[in-house]
């Protein structure tokens, strides 16, 4: 994946504040989560964590997207936070660009600068890039005015190529991406 972040790197702390979380949590989450699929899920998450530092929460789901020059991708998961607890999230959104092929993947999005629950319910835009051939393990960077989401996903499927776009996400599941 491609990853396309305009800001200040930051180094994750060893230990995380009452409403951050720490590496071992996160990828012990994932490791939960993913399964015996997610070999190189460590190297992934400890990129995100020396590039934006500690998240104050993360999304744990699937999506399936496809596209031929268009695109269009659709998920759901659970929200998880130390202080606001655990919440539904739906998740859409449309894509352009030099490629083609589907895919079926397992999702953990590490949140950022996430102030509340409702400020995650935005549109959030980004560069991907995306080299499935049978299975793959990949991390994207979306962004608005503060909030980050980092999407590492896990998945099969066969699609190559690199788009722009943006997720879309809300309280309720919707089949409009826009």
């Amino acid at each position: 994946m491609i990853a396309l972040f305009v800001g200040p790197a930051r180094q994750a702390s060893a230990q995380a504040s009452g409403n951050q979380y720490s590496l071992q949590e996160i990828v012990d989450a994932g490791h939960g989560f993913f399964g015996s699929t997610s070999g190189g899920l460590a190297k992934v998450v400890e990129r995100a964590f020396q590039s934006y530092g500690l998240p104050n929460g993360y999304i744990l789901g699937q999506e399936g997207s496809g596209a031929f020059v268009a695109g269009l991708t659709y998920g759901e998961g659970n929200l998880y936070t130390k202080n606001a607890g655990q919440h539904n999230v739906y998740w859409q959104g449309p894509s352009l660009g030099l490629d083609a092929g589907g895919q079926g993947s397992r999702i953990m999005m590490l949140v950022y600068n996430l102030p509340s629950v409702p400020a995650l319910y935005k549109r959030f835009g980004g560069v991907s890039g995306s080299a499935y051939v049978v299975a793959g393990v990949g991390m994207t960077v979306l962004t608005d005015e503060k909030v980050v989401l980092v999407p590492i996903r896990t998945g099969v499927g066969a699609r190559l190529g690199i788009n722009v776009g943006y997720l879309k996400l809300t309280e309720q599941p919707t089949w409009n991406p826009f």
